[in-house]
C-alpha cells in the first residue's frame, strides 16, 4: 500500500521534513515514489507548502496519509 508521510532531512537538532509517496513497507527516510511538500518545524512561523493537486491525487488512487501529515495538514 502507498502511503504519504514525513521523510527527515537536514542537520542534527534542525531538522525539517519533506512529505513524501513511499510504500509502506519502506524504512522512513529510504526510496520514495514522489516528493508533494515540505515542513520546517524549526523557523518561526513554521513553513508547511504541500502540491495540493498531487495530494488529491494520491489519495483518490488509494495512499493512505500518516497520521502526523494528516495533523499538520488538517485533511
Amino acid at each position: 500500500m502507498t502511503t504519504i508521510r514525513l521523510t527527515r532531512m537536514g542537520r542534527k537538532k534542525k531538522p525539517f521534513y519533506r512529505i513524501v509517496v513511499t510504500d509502506s513497507r519502506k524504512r522512513r527516510d529510504s526510496g520514495w515514489i514522489e516528493s508533494i511538500g515540505y515542513y520546517n518545524p524549526v523557523v518561526e512561523p513554521k513553513v508547511l507548502k504541500v502540491d495540493e493537486d498531487r495530494l488529491d491525487h494520491w489519495l483518490s488512487v488509494g495512499a493512505q496519509m500518516s497520521s502526523k501529515v494528516k495533523k499538520i495538514t488538517g485533511k
